[in-house]
């Protein structure tokens, strides 16, 4: 039996970048969350209640990287050199959020509003570059022989700037709905009270980027709107009005505490899906394709066998971190 590694490796490079989506996702939404909840204890609890579990959830980033260098080496010198700004912008970000999730609890009192506001800033910093990137990925790149041509501010267009934000406001949703499930009041109904607000921020980003892809790129068109196509991917924007309407709903019922942050996931998986129709099968669009940017079938199926004993092993942790830590964060308990 023939087996398609480029295909394979794909599969799982999407897989990771989906589960780091979701998991550091929801705690990059609490940075982002913070200007809104000026209580310190509150703030405490939530940062508390990924505070057992934030380290792990970047692992699937470094998987997700890591694997798109060995079986697509190609796709990642191109988004590398295109990219570089926003990638590095993100990768502070991240720094500064690590650093001040630590030295927020062991600073003194007048040093912890510093740490707060780099927690914040290092968060929202984070989470815009990855919209961006993910705004260029579907915009494409000037690709010459095998070598990103482009301007180095290339990324710096309307559309990636607008996914930015759109990013930023999904991940906010997330960490809302993540709070609704794991704190107490009045911080659960403060949680409550934000998600209507951010769920009709989102949904309007999310009409936005739908109009305008297509629009502007003729390939996409055609993909959702000929036939039969379009009876094959309506279910995508169906399930979106769905959830949404669903996720209204449920999160004003003080009785549902996990159910919002589910239908948040199952939002941004529909919206993943949506921009992975919208370019498969290229991996970097327009014209370069997962099979022609794969290395040799001999690496990627070299790789694939630490693969099949690396991801099982995350996957076993990330159960078995998140099982423990489980239930309510209540104020005074969790990480010092």
């Amino acid at each position: 039996m023939m087996f398609d590694f480029a295909i394979i490796w794909f599969v799982i490079i999407v897989f990771a970048t989906l589960m780091y989506i979701v998991m550091d996702g929801f705690d990059l939404g609490i940075g982002i969350l913070f200007p809104f909840i000026r209580d310190n204890d509150d703030r405490d609890v939530m940062v508390n209640s990924v505070a057992p579990v934030w380290d792990g959830n970047e692992t699937w980033l470094v998987l997700g990287g890591a694997g798109l260098f060995g079986a697509f080496p190609l796709a990642y010198a191109v988004i590398v050199d295109a990219l570089t700004i926003p990638l590095s912008l993100m990768l502070i970000g991240l720094i500064f959020r690590g650093v001040a999730f630590e030295f927020r609890f062991k600073a003194t009192p007048g040093h912890r509003p510093f740490w707060d506001k780099a927690f914040m800033a290092g968060s929202i910093l984070a989470t815009f570059c990855q919209g961006v990137v993910v705004g260029a990925v579907v915009s494409g790149f000037e690709v010459t022989g095998r070598a990103f041509s482009g301007s180095t501010l290339g990324w710096l267009t309307a559309f990636n700037l607008f996914c930015g934000i759109g990013l930023v406001v999904a991940y906010a949703l997330l960490g809302a709905t993540w709070l609704v499930m794991k704190s107490e009041n009045p911080l659960e109904q403060r949680m409550r009270a934000l998600t209507r607000p951010l769920l009709l921020a989102l949904l309007a980003i999310i009409a936005g980027i739908s109009l305008w892809t297509p629009l502007a790129h003729a390939d996409i068109a055609a993909r959702w709107f000929s036939l039969p196509n379009l009876f094959w991917l309506l279910p995508v924007p169906l399930l979106v009005v769905a959830f949404s309407f669903w996720l209204w709903r449920s999160v004003m019922d003080s009785r549902r505490h996990t159910l919002p942050f589910v239908l948040t996931l199952g939002l941004i998986f529909l919206g993943f899906s949506g921009l992975g129709i919208s370019i498969w099968p290229q991996i970097i669009p327009p014209h370069i394709s997962i099979w022609q940017a794969a290395a040799p079938a001999s690496s990627l199926s070299f790789m694939l066998i630490g693969a099949l004993l690396i991801i099982p092993v995350i996957l076993i942790y990330t159960f078995w971190s998140y099982y423990v830590f489980r239930g309510k964060v209540q104020h005074g308990e969790g990480y010092h």
